[in-house]
């Protein structure tokens, strides 16, 4: 009896070690100190206006004649991932829309469910508020590709062409449970952060990107909106694919052939189902439009003219 008890408080007390050294890491290791506040925005460039859910920090240009293409970025880095096509685009005559998801950038970060119907209504809303003629071109990126598709099938009206660029292609959900992810991801700052230079082939040429990227990770609700989105937002992939078939949507698929976030074997399987006109990127990992800019954007543009 006296063995088992040595045991049994044994293992409260290396229960309790684990306990408080895990407290002390989350609360060590967690990057996010600041609430986002106006004075935080006061020099940023781009423009803000409060939408239902909170203020969406945006950029807008291009001749107002223009046919509006907006651009969706990706699951965690901001607007600013746009910047190369962004001015290529109005440059070459286009109205131009990007902004950055509540959660990101300078966006707000608001305590909600980040849903498909969340992400609709902050970019429905946005349409709105500045009075976006419809129907737009919507380009997405990534987890930006899977939002144009979801949104274009939900939204046929609002939308003409779509371009999708190394789109996500499975469900977002991990395989563990949300809490693990949330501690994960407050523990591991670093890795979230540093992982960004694993989206391009030459990184080497990219030295400010992981810097840049950490501005946004100091503002509280960062976090959450990225793990809400992991295990809220549906990526109805088949079955947006093949809506946008029977809307007789004109896609171009494009993708960078050493991609090692969304593989470049999925675009065969996105094919399968969706008609696009494809095109794949010699040597270029997941950002095919920055690390190819010149024959990507003008591809993009070609698409876009196209009749």
């Amino acid at each position: 009896m006296r063995y088992f008890r040595l045991i049994f408080f044994a293992v409260v007390f290396l229960t309790c070690i684990n306990t408080v050294i895990l407290t002390i890491l989350y609360f060590v290791r967690n990057k996010e100190n600041k609430v986002l506040t106006a004075a935080d925005r006061k020099n940023v460039p781009g423009s803000f206006i409060r939408l239902k859910a909170g203020i969406t920090h945006y950029q807008l240009s291009g001749p107002d004649t223009g046919k509006v293409v907006i651009l969706l970025h990706g699951f965690s880095v901001p607007y600013y991932i746009w910047d190369g096509t962004y001015e290529y685009l109005t440059a070459h005559g286009y109205r131009v829309l990007r902004y950055d998801q509540y959660g990101r950038g300078y966006s707000d970060r608001p305590d909600s469910v980040y849903n498909n119907s969340f992400y609709f209504n902050q970019l429905n809303q946005l349409i709105t508020a500045l009075h976006i003629k419809t129907p737009v071109h919507l380009a997405g990126l990534s987890f930006g590709a899977g939002l144009a598709t979801n949104f274009a099938a939900q939204y046929p009206q609002l939308v003409d062409k779509v371009v999708l660029i190394d789109p996500i292609y499975e469900s977002l959900l991990p395989e563990q449970p949300e809490f693990f992810t949330r501690y994960y991801e407050v523990t591991h700052p670093n890795e979230r952060a540093e992982s960004q230079l694993n989206d391009f082939k030459y990184p080497n040429k990219h030295l400010d990107w992981v810097q840049r990227y950490r501005v946004q990770m100091q503002y509280k609700g960062f976090r959450n909106a990225l793990v809400s989105t992991r295990y809220n937002y549906v990526y109805s992939g088949r079955e947006a694919n093949t809506q946008l078939n029977t809307r007789h949507k004109k896609v171009l698929l494009i993708w960078g052939r050493d991609d090692t976030t969304v593989p470049y074997t999925y675009s065969d399987s996105v094919r399968s189902v969706l008609n696009v006109e494809f095109y794949p990127v010699d040597d270029a990992g997941h950002l095919p439009y920055i690390e190819q800019a010149e024959k990507v954007n003008a591809r993009i543009l070609e698409f876009l003219k196209g009749q």
